[in-house]
């Protein structure tokens, strides 16, 4: 009933980067909400607050303010706090999460990773502290149409099959279509478990359910609290395809997580946290590369040492725990081995980087337990 064209003459206003990136997805948006609302007078009041939305944006973005700019972090905290009693669940946390990126929330259980996304969503009240969504500290309604979420255990009506859930879901939240189900069911690995109740699902199932409810809508932020919780190695991997399939194609995605080696896998940055504080934080290819070491058990270790320190393309070689720890380029694992087969050392076992993530995350919360202990 109602053009788009005036929607996509507001949309010209954005530049040429964004509209490349995100103009589509946003008419797709439009048009799926007028095919569905787009009758009579509230047909028409949904139109003008289109257009209005996306016009106030635009002018933020000329004027340099608060709009969808590319370079501004779709996700800011500074010094947020949560106090439970005597209990910091989160103390002083500021971090800020990139625009299209899969961004980890790491740390052990209790680290504070659920409540900080809980405040991020308006499920719980920040004792101070301030956050921004989308480069707005304003308007977390309107935000959260714009996210998904998965937090702790997915809960949905046992009764009623997953694809009746996602169907109610849809309906009551307004979110996406009900064609898009199928669409969704299959992404998420349930196409032939989509006709059974929920109440017959396993863990992993349910998981991938709550999936499913997050990305209704098609939300342009995603928030994922363990989401491989309870599944087999083969679901765990189609989640992280799943994941990076969302940031190519220009969402981002906050995950928490305590396991390492999915972290290292999955996402661009990660922000470490322990007892409630931010602890550390920054890319995990940084991370990985100032961990880029060779760590190798040989027939003479200590030979081993000698003979690599003459090597003048190699940055450092030490004893470690039982093993020769080499810092140089992993791609140089064949010549190290060569070098030490002509002195007569021979390489039993080589470790090229893995676990450099994990040996970052132990260093610095063994150091900040070393502080509190002090």
């Amino acid at each position: 009933m109602f053009s788009e064209g005036a929607y996509r003459v507001l949309l010209a206003a954005y530049p040429r980067e964004f509209r490349r990136e995100y103009g589509e997805p946003m008419v797709q948006f439009f048009r799926d909400r007028m095919r569905r609302d787009g009758k009579g007078l509230r047909g028409l009041v949904i139109w003008m607050q289109l257009l209005f939305d996306l016009a106030v944006s635009a002018v933020r973005e000329h004027a340099g303010g608060l709009g969808m700019s590319m370079d501004r972090p779709v996700i800011e905290t500074e010094s947020l706090r949560k106090i439970y009693g005597s209990i910091a669940a989160v103390d002083g946390l500021s971090m800020s999460v990139p625009r299209g990126h899969a961004f980890g929330l790491l740390g052990p259980n209790g680290s504070g990773k659920t409540t900080t996304m809980g405040m991020l969503l308006g499920l719980v009240r920040p004792t101070s502290g301030t956050f921004s969504l989308f480069g707005s500290s304003d308007g977390l309604r309107e935000s959260l149409r714009r996210m998904g979420a998965i937090i702790e255990y997915p809960s949905f009506y046992p009764y009623l099959t997953g694809r009746e859930n996602l169907l109610y879901f849809q309906g009551i939240f307004e979110r996406g279509a009900p064609e898009d189900i199928d669409g969704l069911l299959d992404r998420v690995g349930l196409t032939d478990s989509g006709d059974k109740r929920f109440s017959t699902y396993s863990l992993g199932m349910k998981q991938r359910l709550g999936l499913a409810f997050a990305l209704l809508g098609s939300p342009e932020v995603l928030f994922l609290d363990e989401p491989t919780n309870g599944m087999d190695p083969v679901g765990m991997a189609e989640v992280r395809h799943l994941v990076r399939e969302l940031c190519a194609d220009g969402r981002t995605v906050l995950m928490a997580s305590h396991l390492l080696n999915e972290v290292e896998q999955v996402c661009d940055s990660v922000a470490i946290m322990s007892k409630g504080a931010l602890i550390a934080q920054g890319e995990v290819s940084d991370i990985l590369q100032s961990g880029n070491q060779i760590r190798l058990r040989t027939t003479d270790d200590e030979k081993a040492v000698g003979v690599l320190s003459e090597l003048d393309w190699i940055e450092d070689v030490k004893m470690g725990d039982g093993e020769v720890v080499v810092s140089a380029p992993s791609d140089k694992s064949a010549l190290i081995s060569t070098a030490l087969g002509r002195s007569g050392v021979y390489v039993i076992e080589t470790n090229s980087g893995r676990g450099a993530l994990e040996r970052y995350f132990l260093e610095v919360t063994g150091a900040q337990e070393r502080q509190g202990n002090e």
